[in-house]
């Protein structure tokens, strides 16, 4: 621990939604901001949401380093995102997020867990985020297998890639 205020396994913290989270994983904190980002955008008016985040390495063990991981409560917005990921060229593909993997976050001493279990973890860690998007239509790209290339593919270079920002840019001028 950096300090004695440094984030502990066990500790229990309150999101800006008000939900309080028991942290299983210090290294699950990331999905901690993002959960409050996105309550913020809600607050702020947002009628959809897309969120793109480094979010877990279980998603390089499903997709390898080619698609984007793709997790949506809504087939409509997952739709426009898609077609505007073919459009520019970033591939991704859809993931369950069937009601089912929510029997992998039960915590005994607050509203949700920061993680899963082993199982299906970037799922659950999409389930987990779900939990605050308050029924609005959402994606999720979790491009934890794509942000980073170690060796350069036939469509990107080695090095960083700058997924999904073709995609945004794309779903941004083409929104109507």
């Amino acid at each position: 621990m950096v300090s004695g205020r440094a984030q502990r396994p066990g500790d229990i913290v309150t999101s800006l939604a008000g939900k309080t989270i028991e942290v299983l994983n210090t290294d699950a904190e990331g999905r901690l901001i993002l959960v409050d980002a996105i309550t913020y955008a809600i607050r702020q008016g947002c009628t959809h949401l897309v969120d793109a985040a480094t979010l877990t390495g279980a998603i390089v063990v499903a997709l390898g380093h080619i698609h984007i991981g793709a997790f949506s409560n809504d087939d409509t917005l997952y739709a426009r995102v898609a077609a505007a990921a073919k459009a520019a060229g970033d591939r991704m593909w859809r993931m369950p997020l069937d009601d089912d993997y929510k029997d992998y976050l039960k915590s005994a001493f607050a509203d949700i867990p920061n993680i899963g279990g082993r199982w299906g973890g970037s799922v659950t860690a999409a389930k987990f985020l779900e939990e605050f998007v308050e029924g609005k239509p959402w994606v999720h790209l979790d491009i934890a297998g794509t942000a980073w290339l170690d060796d350069a593919k036939p469509h990107m270079a080695k090095g960083p890639t700058g997924l999904p920002a073709r995609t945004f840019a794309n779903l941004a001028l083409n929104w109507a």
